[in-house]
């Protein structure tokens, strides 16, 4: 069966999560593109990463004209250190703008964020990982993780489903999840190191479906399979989890660190209840 690609370009500086923005009107989430910012290379153009060693007045100029395409000003979004952990916090207005216009504001330790809190933009940044997004329609609860190889296998996903589920009160069946732009299996290939901590925490009857050996006798693994199965095993209910099939090494709107060697610009990931 065709499945429909869920992120749809809006304009070239972002793609929107169509289908959840279709249903809820007061959802902004989406993604950005790395097109339309003031970045000279290798950053070009709207790289709205502060820690890759891009000039500072130019990722809070891009971060601005984002900003004003989304009709959310900067001092009310959010953002976190992103440590590759798995850990999780809530946020409410106080604190709005926290690493948004320097480095050293955002939240510490932090890999996920969650609000119930309207005139929030939760945000976070990328260049390969994977990106989750998380609504709760009935509670109006919105959540971010992001999810490298790493928080993967730590179980950020999960976290969040366990947080909003028990301490939020919110039933699993309520719970809805996007897995975002990333990595492909085809372009992203990892040692026997990052398998071994895979099949640590991934049951046997999904391992098949997330990687398979390469001719040079490393492995192409499917991140955002690997973090879906983890999602369903957790109680998230597979009709309630939307996967993209943009790569971001092979996609010329995107940065890509594999790619690009590690010198790249970085996407974010956005969502705000208006």
């Amino acid at each position: 069966m065709l499945t429909l690609e869920p992120f749809i370009e809006n304009d070239k500086e972002y793609l929107l999560l169509e289908p959840w923005r279709q249903l809820h009107p007061e959802l902004v989430v989406g993604f950005s593109t790395r097109v339309g910012g003031v970045s000279q290379p290798p950053f070009d153009s709207l790289n709205l990463g502060l820690h890759v060693n891009d000039s500072s007045k130019a990722v809070i100029e891009n971060r601005r004209i984002l900003a004003k395409k989304l009709g959310i000003p900067v001092e009310q979004w959010v953002g976190s250190e992103q440590v590759h952990r798995a850990s999780i916090t809530k946020v409410t207005a106080k604190d709005a703008g926290m690493g948004i216009l320097e480095l050293d504001s955002a939240i510490k330790g932090m890999d996920g964020i969650y609000t119930n809190e309207k005139n929030l933009l939760l945000t976070s940044l990328y260049a390969d990982c994977v990106p989750l997004y998380f609504f709760s329609p009935k509670q109006m609860y919105i959540g971010l993780a992001h999810a490298g190889w790493r928080g993967t296998v730590k179980g950020i996903g999960p976290n969040m489903v366990k947080i909003l589920s028990e301490d939020e009160g919110i039933p699993l069946e309520e719970i809805y999840v996007a897995i975002g732009p990333c990595i492909s299996q085809e372009a992203y290939e990892v040692d026997e190191e990052v398998i071994a901590e895979v099949n640590h925490v991934l049951p046997e009857k999904h391992r098949k479906s997330c990687y398979h050996t390469n001719t040079n006798k490393g492995y192409q693994l499917n991140l955002r399979e690997v973090n879906k199965c983890l999602l369903m095993e957790s109680g998230i209910k597979v009709e309630n989890i939307l996967v993209s099939s943009i790569c971001t090494s092979s996609d010329s709107r995107m940065y890509s660190h594999r790619t690009e060697a590690g010198k790249t610009g970085r996407m974010m990931s956005f969502i705000g209840l208006i």
